[in-house]
């Protein structure tokens, strides 16, 4: 890139030029980054739904303060929070999708989570769930329809 400072902008244009033909000027991805009161709390919750653990911080803490999870298509990164975590003033809601939503369900009340009942959520998904994770964030979950 120094060189495309240094070229006036000319070989800088050239590179943004190729970068949009690519479609590599637009974001391709998004991943929630949510402070929690316990990190190990929340990866044991996010673990039910089916995530795993990429990443911590420190690597290999015993109570991280910090870590990445992913399951198939879906990532979210946890931190401890500095402050208390009001549940009356999340301002997020998380959408999550499914293959068999009704074997989740099942699965997640057995193990305690207090999971909505399946509802019609239309005009969005036809079938969806309501669950809160242990800090208050909502969480909809859709059945998702296979190709």
């Amino acid at each position: 890139m120094k060189l495309a400072v240094r070229e006036s902008g000319t070989v800088r244009e050239q590179i943004a030029e190729r970068d949009r033909a690519r479609g590599w000027d637009r974001v391709i991805d998004l991943v929630p980054f949510v402070h929690v009161a316990d990190v190990e709390a929340s990866i044991a919750f996010y673990e039910l739904l089916g995530f795993h653990v990429t990443a911590t911080h420190p690597e290999g803490a015993p109570k991280p303060d910090w870590a990445a999870l992913e399951a198939e298509h879906g990532h979210i990164m946890l931190a401890r929070a500095g402050e208390p975590v009001d549940p009356n003033v999340q301002a997020v809601l998380f959408y999550l999708f499914a293959r068999d939503l009704f074997a989740l369900r099942e699965r997640l009340v057995a193990a305690g989570v207090d999971a909505g009942e399946i509802a019609d959520g239309r005009p969005g998904p036809a079938v969806e769930m309501r669950v809160v994770d242990p800090d208050g964030y909502v969480l909809m979950i859709a059945q998702i329809t296979p190709d």
